[in-house]
């Protein structure tokens, strides 16, 4: 049975009879990880949490197991926003930012001039990325851009955040193949006049059900199972022991003779990982051999 009331799970809806489709995510508990982490004023709060309900949503379009990231860089206060999804609904992000940012709220003026990227990373596949200038005055229309240019699909996307929590709504045509061309296009002017009504407080303060009985109750869509989303780092030992030995035996070498050990923090969930003269000795007789 569907629990349409539980936060931090994401909610296919599908339109019968025509190839309009939606995803509804809600964020509380996995939100709270990622922004525990770093002392972020409320503005960049925001944009780091509407950053994660967008991924949540784009993530709904992975046909495979993989990773979609969002990367924007700007020359604003926050120089640089990144969020990551999952397939299987792992979330992370972080932003960098300095001491302009909690003096603007506007994602324009947070992130200014600059570009948002979209990275998809199959495991075991060849990456795919789209990049966009960051010209809309929100990080949905900026992603509503991206669509556009990169996916070609009619896509609207509504997001939210504020009190620690995030939600959004995502909106998107598919090619003709249940209905024919004339019917989806009436049918997707409706859908999307439709949920132009939503208001920002709405989504994220009312359940599942509600939003969308409100929106669509001339047509319920169908609802899938919801997916659970959850807080995920994908940082370990080893990852950063890789990331050590990139910068060759010559540079670890001087972090032995300096310092007799590293130890490296991850900047998504701010995890330490400890190498002391042993390790950082063994690093370097690895990379002289590789």
């Amino acid at each position: 049975m569907t629990d349409t009331h539980a936060a931090d799970q994401k909610q296919r809806f599908l339109f019968p009879d025509t190839d309009v489709r939606g995803e509804l995510v809600r964020l509380d508990r996995s939100l709270t990880a990622i922004l525990g982490a770093h002392d972020y004023p409320m503005s960049v709060q925001g944009l780091v949490g509407e950053a994660v309900a967008a991924v949540a949503l784009l993530a709904g379009t992975l046909k495979f197991r993989g990773r979609l990231s969002l990367q924007a860089q700007g020359r604003g206060p926050v120089s640089l926003l990144l969020a990551e999804c999952t397939h299987d609904g792992q979330l992370r992000a972080l932003a960098r930012h300095d001491e302009r940012a909690g003096e603007q709220v506007a994602m324009g003026d947070l992130l200014g001039d600059g570009t948002m990227v979209i990275t998809i990373s199959p495991e075991g596949g060849r990456q795919y990325q789209g990049i966009v200038p960051l010209e809309g005055d929100t990080l949905a229309r900026c992603l509503e851009a991206y669509f556009r240019q990169s996916e070609q699909l009619p896509t609207r996307l509504w997001l939210a955040a504020g009190n620690g929590r995030a939600a959004g709504m995502l909106l998107q045509r598919l090619p003709d193949r249940a209905a024919d061309a004339a019917h989806n296009a009436e049918r997707w002017q409706h859908l999307e006049t439709l949920a132009d009504t939503l208001r920002m407080e709405e989504l994220l303060d009312l359940d599942t059900e509600t939003v969308l009985r409100r929106l669509f109750h001339e047509t319920p869509p169908r609802l899938p199972d919801p997916q659970a989303m959850r807080f995920g780092c994908t940082c370990s030992r080893e990852r950063t022991r890789n990331a050590l030995l990139s910068l060759g035996a010559a540079e670890i070498r001087q972090l032995l003779e300096e310092d007799g050990e590293a130890t490296l923090t991850c900047d998504f969930c701010l995890s330490r990982q400890h190498f002391d003269a042993v390790d950082l000795a063994e690093l370097v007789r690895e990379a002289e051999a590789g």
